[in-house]
């Protein structure tokens, strides 16, 4: 038996194609199904079935669709509710796909009609379970997704579903997760690459915790999730096509200018420091290399018409590619490549990136803001003395020249996150906000040994 990974390292998610040198099974794949296609082919092998674990919500599937392009089975649990035709799977079933056999586990925690399934291979390899977002490395998939009034009932099953993995399977059997490689389906922050069912026993706190310790520790760990999730739970149940992938029409200056006058979102996918160093005024700097599709679907209000700038054409079709993992295709308005002297008219804007030692020497000398973007939840951990929190996640629905309430507009705000790419995506909108911004572009572990107070 091989297993095939498909990493989707922006969304921290992994597909898998699992198959015996002729015919293969497909877990969980994303919306771009061409990768899938093309791992098969590579492989020499025919798809005969699509799996599902859950219905995601964290991106579009490219269940339906890949299982409907090359004629194979499309396995979904029985008690989703859906718009397609799909063979329902439930507790205990088995099936087999060439020489391997496929048995479903009903692991309810992350959603109510979550499953896992566990492959038997027939050539004597460790078999292998594929858990979706139950049990992870380290950890387990988060059980509130579905809102407040679902939480403990989850929770509560997802430790019983972890227990009841490791009680069927043996030891030797290899985890492989669909989330916890960045994820915010991930409840609690995962540990290394790789497991077995013997290794999680051992090591995961859901099986060395009883359950009101685990459960403890479980709520504490919840912190937010993005707002785009709410989207894809609706978008799967319907059956959703394969991504589009085409670039949106070229965009010139004047369509350019016109989008920002009507408070159209135009993203910049260079780099965080090209961005500080040259833009089009009121431009949103979303660096491709980081969390592009998740920070950019957390924050835009759905539906907004998004222009792409890129440096190169093929920039703009990794950024296309990326979001329509999220289902973010029709509200693409236009694109342009090149650089900013491309793009406008007009002077470039540019903002100061600087690092924690910095801003320790511009204190003493300038009276400034420092603005904390992250999340709540690790600003309740420890930050700088003095600071003032405002998330980028709340950020989303500031516009041209709109100010915010507690930040002041009579000084520099020096903006910062847990690693710089946060504080870049802030800082641009809060440049475009009407603020004169410095982006700090370093680890926040470099505050404490610049010599900057922290406190809790």
């Amino acid at each position: 038996m091989q297993i095939e990974i498909i990493e989707t390292p922006s969304l921290g998610d992994r597909s898998y194609l699992v198959h015996d040198g002729e015919v293969a099974l497909v877990i969980d794949p994303q919306r771009d199904i061409d990768r899938v296609l093309a791992v098969a082919g590579r492989a020499g092998v025919r798809i005969t079935d699509v799996a599902e674990t859950h219905i995601h919500n964290d991106y579009v599937t490219g269940g339906y669709a890949l299982a409907q392009q090359v004629g194979a089975t499309y396995r979904v649990n029985a008690e989703d509710e859906v718009s397609f035709e799909r063979h329902g799977v439930r507790d205990g079933e088995e099936f087999t796909v060439g020489t391997m056999t496929v048995r479903a586990l009903a692991t309810p925690g992350h959603t109510f009609t979550h499953l896992s399934y566990a492959v038997t291979p027939a050539d004597g390899s460790d078999p292998a379970v594929f858990t979706g977002g139950s049990l992870l490395f380290g950890s387990t998939g988060r059980p509130d997704l579905l809102g407040p009034d679902h939480t403990e009932a989850l929770a509560n099953h997802q430790y019983d579903s972890a227990h009841r993995l490791a009680d069927e399977l043996p030891e030797e059997t290899r985890i492989m997760p669909t989330h916890g490689f960045g994820s915010f389906c991930s409840a609690t922050q995962t540990t290394g690459d790789s497991s077995t069912i013997g290794a999680e026993k051992r090591q995961n706190p859901v099986m060395t915790k009883n359950r009101e310790d685990w459960l403890a520790e479980l709520y504490d760990g919840l912190a937010a999730y993005p707002a785009y999730y709410r989207h894809m739970g609706p978008a799967n149940s319907a059956g959703p096509s394969a991504s589009r992938l085409e670039r949106p029409e070229r965009a010139d200056k004047g369509v350019i200018a016109e989008a920002l006058a009507a408070g159209h979102w135009v993203v910049d996918l260079r780099s965080q420091r090209a961005f500080a160093e040259s833009h089009v005024e009121g431009t949103i700097g979303i660096d491709l290399q980081g969390q592009f599709a998740t920070y950019l679907g957390w924050l835009i209000p759905w539906g907004t018409p998004l222009l792409l700038l890129g440096e190169t054409g093929e920039q703009v079709d990794e950024a296309v590619r990326e979001l329509s993992r999220i289902g973010i295709e029709d509200s693409l308005a236009g694109h342009a490549t090149g650089g900013p002297t491309d793009w406008t008219d007009g002077e470039p804007a540019s903002f100061p990136q600087a690092t924690f030692a910095q801003l320790r020497d511009a204190r003493h000398h300038k009276e400034l803001t420092v603005v904390d973007v992250r999340r709540e939840d690790e600003w309740e951990e420890g930050h700088l003395e003095g600071a003032v929190q405002h998330s980028l996640i709340d950020m989303g629905g500031l516009g041209i020249d709109s100010p915010v309430e507690g930040l002041p507009t009579d000084r520099e705000l020096w903006v910062h996150c847990a690693g710089g790419f946060r504080a870049s995506v802030a800082a641009s909108l809060l440049a475009r906000a009407g603020y004169r911004v410095v982006a700090i572009d370093d680890s926040f572990d470099n505050a404490a040994d610049g010599g900057l107070e922290i406190t809790a």
